[in-house]
């Protein structure tokens, strides 16, 4: 296709949602956007292309429209560090208060792939946690932990309800985190986790693959975490070799 001057109406409705969506998120419209005139002039788009943007972040909930009231925003997120190794308690403290409910604390023998993340014999068994995790009182993500025997036993004996996984292994094993490999993709929300979410069945969820070790580099900690992507936003500083 070949090259124009001015992207046509679509593409220039997605650019002023992408703008407008994360001007949401950092705080610089709160209670109502700009009208769509003011809209228009920002961006130097028709009308039109403001409609249609706004339709876009209408259907993605970020904001409701009606007569009289304007534009208002409903939804914001809330932001995650990438950049440095920090439970989501520690990560929100300024947020609101984080709880976790805990769906499951047991040992079990983990898959094969698993045991061999966590640099255990297969066959071995390891401490298995499930938690729904909440900021107040919604839900925000889904976790699933995978810690090796002798840490995790450690931490069975811990309040899992009201701390996060990382400060009690430091705490538990007397030895400081180091470093965790991530891995980060989109997903949809399956029926069990969108229920307990309280999101529709195919919502977008940001999967979170992260294995933690300890200082002096052995894996202890394997986690999979479902994020509500409407809720959490993960950002971080990237620096270029």
């Amino acid at each position: 296709m070949p090259a124009t001057d001015r992207p046509i109406r679509a593409d220039s409705a997605r650019i002023v949602a992408d703008v407008l969506r994360q001007a949401i998120h950092d705080g610089t419209y709160r209670g109502t956007l700009p009208g769509e005139d003011d809209l228009g002039a920002q961006f130097s788009v028709s009308r039109g292309t403001v409609r249609e943007a706004l339709s876009i972040l209408r259907d993605e909930g970020w904001i409701r429209r009606g007569p009289r009231v304007g534009t208002e925003v409903i939804a914001r997120t809330v932001d995650h560090g990438l950049d440095s190794l920090r439970g989501l308690r520690e990560t929100l403290s300024l947020h609101g208060e984080v709880r976790n409910r805990v769906r499951t604390a047991t040992r079990l023998v983990p898959p094969p792939i698993v045991a061999e993340k966590l640099g255990i014999p297969r066959g071995d068994e390891a401490v298995y946690l499930e938690r729904l995790r909440y900021l107040d009182d919604e839900p925000i993500s889904l976790d699933l932990t995978y810690l090796v025997s002798d840490v995790g036993d450690l931490l069975l004996e811990q309040d899992l309800e009201n701390e996060d996984v990382f400060p009690l292994i430091e705490a538990a094993t007397g030895h400081r985190l180091g470093t965790s490999d991530y891995c980060l993709i989109a997903a949809a929300a399956d029926p069990h986790t969108a229920a307990n979410l309280e999101i529709a069945t195919g919502s977008p969820l940001l999967l979170y693959e992260r294995l933690t070790h300890l200082e002096g580099g052995r894996p202890v900690d394997l986690e999979y975490i479902r994020i509500r992507s409407d809720r959490i936003t993960l950002r971080g500083t990237l620096h270029r070799d």
